[in-house]
C-alpha cells in the first residue's frame, strides 16, 4: 500500500502537531492559488464570473490545499481585466457588491484562507474621477485642482506621452494603448490617499495583503526609486495591520529581483524559474543530465537570496500556461512533475487557476484567461477578445473521478505541504544533482529533511543513501512506489519526490 495513503490517514493529526511551523515560515501559507474572478465561477446565470460564484467554490480550494488566495483586480474598471481602475474603494458591479466580497473574506478566513488582493497603483484608468478632475484643471488653467500633481504631466511629447485633449500638455503611460495614465508616485497628497486605501482593504474591509502590480514601473527605469515606494509601501502596511502580506511582480531576471528585495516587501514573485524558458521547463525538457541543470539554478537562486522568502510559480495570467510551455498536450506525469519541483525550490508557491487540471492558453492574453473547466454544464462566458478556445485535459468533475488525475497529485502535492511545510520553505542545501537524481537537505522542527527527486519520467533510477534515513511522505506520478532497503539503497520509480528523515 503506497505511504501516501498513510499521509492521508495521518494528516490531520500532523497538522496538529506543528503549531511551531507557523513561526519558522513567517505565518505565510506554502500553497496560493490565483484566481480571475471573471472566469471562474457564475452564481447568477450572467455567463460572468462574480464574487458569490468564487465564493461557493471555497470549500474545493480548501479541499486542494490552498491555504493562500491571490484575486486579480476586483475594483470598478472599463476593461475585462480590471487593471485600469475607477475607485479603489468599491468592488465592480460585474463581479458584485462590498457585502458580498466581506462574505467571502470571512468564510475564506473561516477555512484558515488568507485573501490578498491586486492593487495596481503605478497608473489608473482614463476614466478615474482623479484624472478628469486633473485633466479638466489642464483644460481651464486652473491651479485649483491638486489631483494635476496626482498623474504625470508634461508639456514635451515623447514616446510614453498621449495628448490631453484639448490641452497643450501630455500624461505619461508606461502600459500604451490601455488608456491608463501613470500616477506621479512624489506626490505627498496622493501617499496620503493610498495610505488611506491601503487601511481601507486591511482594516475595514480585512484582507490579509497585496499583490502589487508592475512594481518595476512605478519609476521606470529608476529602480532605487521603485524599491523606496516598496519600502512605504510595506512600511505603511505592517503600521496598519501587522503581518501583512506583500508579494511584489517584478518581471526581471534574479539579479535585479535580489535588489528589490531590500524593499522589505515579503516576496517577489520568482520569474526566472517559469514559463518556457524558466528553471523547471527548461531542466524537465532537456536531454541529459536534468538534475544538474534544475540544481545549478537553484544554488544561484540560494547563493543569491540566502535568507528571503521565496514566491515560485510555473505561469500567471500574463504568460503562456504551464502544459503548452512544457510541451506536454498528452505528457500530464510531465506537468505533474513540474508543480512538485516549483514546491522544491522552496518558499510560498502560486498555482494560476485551471494549472490543476492543465488548462492551456497563450498568445493574445485573454487566450491565458479563459473559463475554468468545472464540467461541460458549468463554465462562464470567455473574456472578450479570445482568439483560441482549447482544453486539453478534462474538467475539473472529470479528474475528480479519478485518482490518475493531475488534479488528485496536485491535490496530494499540496496536502504534503500542509503536513510538512517547513520541508519546502526556504533556502536548501544541495546534497547531490546528478544526471536525472536530484537530492535536497532542509531543516525542520523535527530535524533535517532530506528531498529526493527523480527528473526522469522514462526510467527508475537508484539512489543511495549514506547514513540511517525513513521514507515519510512519497509522491509518484504513476503507479510505482518508492522502496527504501535495509542497505540504504532507494529506488525511485520515473518523476518520484519523497521526503526522508533520521531514524529507523
Amino acid at each position: 500500500m503506497k505511504r501516501l495513503f498513510a499521509l492521508w490517514c495521518c494528516l490531520l493529526l500532523v497538522i496538529s502537531c506543528i503549531g511551531g511551523a507557523g513561526a519558522e515560515t513567517k505565518d505565510v501559507p506554502v500553497s496560493w492559488y490565483e484566481v480571475f474572478v471573471r472566469s471562474y465561477a457564475d452564481s447568477n446565470g450572467d455567463g460572468l464570473g462574480d464574487l458569490n460564484g468564487l465564493r461557493a467554490k471555497l470549500p474545493y480550494i480548501h479541499d486542494m490545499g490552498w491555504r493562500g488566495l491571490w484575486l486579480m483586480p476586483i475594483m470598478p474598471s472599463p476593461s475585462y481585466h480590471k487593471y485600469d481602475v475607477t475607485d479603489y474603494r468599491d468592488i465592480d458591479p460585474e463581479y458584485g457588491t462590498m457585502e458580498d466580497f466581506r462574505a467571502l473574506v470571512s468564510e475564506a478566513h473561516a477555512l484558515d484562507i488568507r485573501v490578498i488582493v491586486d492593487l495596481p497603483v503605478n497608473h489608473t484608468a482614463v476614466a478615474h474621477p482623479w484624472f478628469k478632475e486633473a485633466c479638466d484643471a489642464l483644460r481651464q488653467r486652473s491651479a485649483d485642482s491638486e489631483k494635476t500633481g496626482w498623474y504625470c504631466f508634461s508639456q514635451t511629447p515623447g514616446s510614453k506621452h498621449v495628448p490631453v485633449e484639448g490641452t497643450d500638455w501630455y500624461y505619461e503611460e508606461q502600459f500604451a494603448g490601455g488608456g491608463m495614465p501613470d500616477l506621479n508616485l512624489d506626490s505627498e497628497s496622493l501617499r496620503a490617499e493610498i495610505r488611506d486605501i491601503l487601511a481601507f482593504w486591511l482594516t475595514d474591509v480585512g484582507v490579509d495583503g497585496f499583490r502589487l502590480d508592475a512594481v518595476t514601473s512605478y519609476y521606470t527605469g529608476h529602480n532605487d526609486q521603485n524599491i523606496a515606494f516598496l519600502a512605504w509601501l510595506k512600511e505603511s502596511c505592517e503600521a496598519i495591520k501587522p503581518g501583512s502580506f506583500l508579494v511584489g511582480e517584478c518581471w526581471t531576471g534574479l539579479n535585479t529581483i535580489v535588489e528589490y528585495y531590500d524593499s522589505g516587501v515579503d516576496c517577489f514573485f520568482l520569474f526566472p524559474a517559469s514559463q518556457a524558458e524558466g528553471w523547471v521547463c527548461k531542466a524537465l525538457l532537456a536531454r541529459s543530465k536534468p538534475a544538474e541543470r534544475f540544481a545549478a539554478s537553484l544554488q544561484s537562486l540560494y547563493e543569491a537570496l540566502p535568507d528571503a522568502l521565496y514566491a515560485p510559480f510555473l505561469c500567471n495570467h500574463d504568460t503562456g500556461r504551464t502544459v503548452p510551455a512544457l510541451q506536454a498536450r498528452t505528457l500530464p506525469d510531465r506537468v505533474k512533475l513540474a508543480h512538485a519541483l516549483v514546491s522544491v525550490i522552496g518558499g510560498a508557491a502560486f498555482t494560476y487557476y485551471g494549472d490543476e487540471i492543465g488548462m492551456v492558453g497563450a498568445g493574445e492574453d485573454p487566450n491565458k484567461r479563459l473559463a475554468m473547466y468545472w464540467s461541460d454544464e458549468e463554465m462562464t462566458e470567455q473574456p472578450p477578445g479570445v482568439t483560441k478556445i482549447e482544453y486539453a485535459y478534462p474538467s475539473v468533475a472529470e479528474q475528480e473521478a479519478d485518482e490518475a488525475s493531475l488534479l488528485h497529485y496536485i491535490k496530494r502535492l499540496n496536502q504534503m505541504k500542509l503536513a510538512w511545510p517547513e520541508a519546502f520553505m526556504g533556502r536548501a542545501e544541495i546534497r547531490s544533482a546528478f544526471g536525472n537524481v536530484l537530492a535536497l537537505a532542509r531543516e525542520t522542527a523535527d530535524g533535517p529533511c532530506l528531498i529526493v527527486a527523480n527528473l526522469s519520467l522514462k526510467q527508475t533510477e537508484v539512489f543511495e543513501i549514506n547514513q540511517k534515513q525513513t521514507i515519510f511522505c512519497d509522491l509518484e506520478t504513476g503507479a510505482n512506489t518508492a522502496l527504501l532497503e535495509d542497505d540504504g539503497r532507494l529506488t525511485l520509480p520515473p518523476g518520484a519526490v519523497v521526503l526522508l528523515r533520521s531514524g529507523d
